[in-house]
């Protein structure tokens, strides 16, 4: 591990930031790709004599991806292996669930995250000072919310501030699902995820029926891998 490690720590310095390039046109909201994922380090880690490899591992019920690390000297790094639930049991779900899974691998094992928005508008200077101008009483800040299940071990929840779209929260809902129903170990763990975060389901299905009959499936897939 010796010459990987010294390599890895050389590529890491020029890792750059994974840039929120994609856009979703129905909620106008912008994310980080699998493919601005891997223009972040892939530059940076051949040039210091490593190849990424994403391979997957055999799994029933959705996709397992492992990103590993293979420097030229021949010794290899693996950063763990990432599971992620198929949300429908076809291509669309399964393949939804592989892109998924190797952004999140890629991310965790280079130690990168998407680019601070707000800290980037932070940096820039600030502009010319103008004169000041009566200026309206001002109104009161807008509350984060949280949507909350049960308190317990499998509790799920969610805070949103006051520009989070919709989409933003069924993302974070679904994945925060995805992550409890990982780690269910039996049929009655499936139902009680689900008992304990009615709530949060119940306002799922309010902004989106189609997403929340997806989130249901795999529900159903994970109680039916008990069988």
């Amino acid at each position: 591990m010796k010459n990987i490690a010294a390599a890895f720590v050389k590529a890491q310095r020029d890792f750059a930031p994974a840039l929120k390039t994609n856009t979703n046109p129905h909620f106008r909201s912008k994310y980080v790709g699998l493919d601005g994922c891997i223009e972040a380090v892939i530059d940076s880690l051949n040039n210091n004599g490593i190849a990424l490899l994403q391979p997957t591992h055999e799994c029933a019920d959705g996709v397992t991806v492992e990103t590993l690390f293979i420097h030229e000297s021949g010794e290899t790094m693996s950063g763990g292996k990432f599971h992620v639930p198929a949300s429908k049991n076809d291509a669309q779900g399964y393949g939804s669930a592989l892109t998924y899974a190797r952004r999140y691998s890629l991310m965790a094992a280079c130690g990168i995250a998407p680019e601070d928005d707000d800290g980037n508008a932070a940096s820039k200077p600030a502009p010319a000072a103008a004169k000041p101008v009566a200026k309206p009483a001002p109104k009161a800040e807008p509350k984060a919310e949280q949507t909350a299940g049960t308190p317990g071990k499998w509790q799920i929840s969610i805070k949103t501030e006051p520009d989070c779209t919709d989409k933003d929260y069924i993302n974070i809902a679904t994945e925060a699902t995805l992550i409890a129903l990982d780690q269910a170990k039996s049929q009655s763990d499936v139902m009680e995820i689900y008992k304990v975060n009615k709530v949060v389901f119940d306002k799922f299905k309010s902004i989106s029926a189609d997403d929340h009959k997806d989130l249901m499936a795999a529900f159903t897939q994970k109680k039916e891998s008990f069988k």
